[in-house]
């Protein structure tokens, strides 16, 4: 028995090693004596595509002509927001992100209402925990935390009123 599992530990063992993600795995040897365990590691990423109810591409452009800009370019759903550039009212380009549920509008070099410390209070109340490396940056706040199920989440937050517009799935 020991002869057929011999390779199939091999392959499982250079597989989690090729994908560089530490995968559970318990050996056992033959004696029953000895066992390895390995942990398992989260990684949280954010999707490439629209949460569930998000608006739609028209209408995100519809939310940014609203804003007061025209002549959208390069529209892209990334991090978990909308993210492009268009031309304001004083005829320059700017930096957009766009929240994908409730179509607000944030330049990239739009100002905070909120400070690191209320950011991360707003976050608290609404349920987060271990909130970590808030950081104020194109014209959202983002902060790592953990969700209210327990899984690590990347959240992208208002900086007026700190609701969250965008997490990453955990």
């Amino acid at each position: 028995m020991i002869k057929r599992m011999l390779p199939l530990l091999i392959g499982l063992s250079a597989f989690g090693i090729a994908s560089a993600q530490d995968l559970p795995v318990a050996v056992q040897a033959a004696s029953g004596s000895t066992q390895t365990t390995q942990t398992t590691t989260t990684v949280t990423t954010w999707t490439s595509k629209p949460p569930m109810g998000a608006l739609t591409e028209d209408a995100i452009k519809t939310a940014i002509a609203n804003a007061g800009y025209k002549e959208v370019k390069g529209l892209e759903f990334k991090d978990g927001v909308w993210r492009t550039e268009a031309r304001g009212g004083n005829k320059q380009w700017a930096k957009l992100a766009v929240g994908p549920i409730n179509g607000k509008v944030y330049p990239a070099d739009g100002p905070s209402k909120l400070n690191k410390n209320e950011v991360s209070a707003q976050l608290t109340s609404a349920g987060f925990q271990d909130i970590k490396h808030v950081k104020f940056e194109d014209g959202l706040w983002n902060a790592e935390a953990r969700s209210t199920r327990g899984g690590d989440v990347n959240l992208k937050v208002d900086p007026n009123d700190g609701s969250v517009v965008a997490r990453s799935h955990d």
